[in-house]
């Protein structure tokens, strides 16, 4: 009987070896599957806890970078990056990656509107990220200013030290500022602009989150920032003002994608599909209601309706990279 016992024991023990041996070879680096995004802090919040809800047994992590040093390390690491997947990232950054990115034949890109999926389709459509003007009102009125109603009013030195701008360098949202006003005035006139602006700007800041968190400290009055954070915080009962120039609004496309040397691994491709398809849609009911999805058209309390977006031509990674080798504002 001892013997019988000692065996079945040792049965037991050698099957629970065995299971995670399976799950290992499931998923990515060392057990991990790894997720870089550039996305904001409650987006990721959301997407971390929904996969590891949906997927217990995977060991998942998610960190965040902004959008240029995603690419960069994609780049600079190849087959080394620790990364899996890249969630929320710019268009212009992901075709810039093009080659470190998986094939994704059985991924079903009819949902979405055609013109948003990418030329190649090695990456899903996640939200369409549109810009705005954001006021602190509470912060004017002690400093005693009316509102500006014109890019051309933020260079009135009155706002000096009280407007926040993401930096195009190392943010997708300041890039598309950039892009569009690059488009709607010529070259020479929108950089001459953005030097002017410069001096009242208290903080270029590496992230698109940045200028709605100094907004959201007081330490600003104005800033160039997304629609989606703003109406979030709004929500959430913080006082502040949305308001499009004549201009209108720039926006940009952010997608997801799996990196080439993890493209074999279950795991991987059980979270990103997860990810691209049921969590995006959550993503954009919850978030960026601006459709992505054709039959998919959600609606949120507070975000604003008949948006004037602007002029985004020639949104090509060539033309971002030619301006942004121009742009030397620190």
């Amino acid at each position: 009987m001892k013997k019988i016992i000692r065996r079945l024991a040792a049965i037991a023990l050698s099957l629970a070896m065995v299971v995670p041996v399976a799950a290992l070879s499931a998923c990515g680096n060392d057990g991990k599957i790894v997720i870089w995004t550039s996305g904001e802090d409650y987006k990721n919040n959301y997407y971390l806890t929904k996969v590891r809800e949906k997927f217990p047994d995977y060991k998942i992590e998610l960190e965040y970078m902004n959008s240029s040093t995603i690419a960069a390390k994609v780049l600079a690491e190849g087959e080394k990056c620790t990364a899996d997947i890249i969630a929320s990232e710019e268009y212009g950054y992901l075709y810039k990656c093009e080659e470190q990115l998986a094939e994704l034949p059985d991924f079903d890109f009819s949902v979405y509107l055609d013109e948003i999926v990418a030329e190649g389709k090695k990456f899903t459509p996640e939200v369409k990220n549109g810009g705005c003007i954001i006021i602190n009102p509470d912060v004017l009125e002690e400093k005693g200013l009316d509102a500006p109603t014109t890019y051309d009013d933020l260079l009135d030195a009155k706002y000096k030290g009280l407007i926040s701008m993401p930096n195009p360098a190392s943010s997708g949202t300041g890039y598309m500022f950039l892009r569009q006003l690059t488009n709607e005035w010529g070259e020479d006139e929108a950089f001459t602009w953005f030097e002017g602006l410069a001096e009242n700007v208290l903080q270029f800041t590496s992230s698109g989150s940045g200028p709605v968190n100094a907004l959201k400290q007081g330490e600003v009055a104005i800033g160039l920032g997304m629609t989606s954070q703003a109406v979030q915080e709004k929500n959430g009962g913080v006082n502040l003002d949305i308001v499009f120039f004549e201009e209108g609004s720039p926006y940009g496309m952010y997608g997801n994608a799996v990196l080439k040397k993890s493209a074999n691994k279950k795991g991987v491709m059980d979270v990103f599909n997860y990810l691209a398809t049921e969590l995006c849609r959550g993503v954009n009911e919850l978030y960026f209601p601006d459709q992505i999805f054709k039959d998919f058209a959600p609606e949120l309390e507070g975000f604003p309706t008949n948006i004037p977006y602007g002029n985004m031509k020639n949104d090509t990674l060539a033309e971002k990279e030619r301006l942004l080798a121009k742009w030397t504002i620190a």
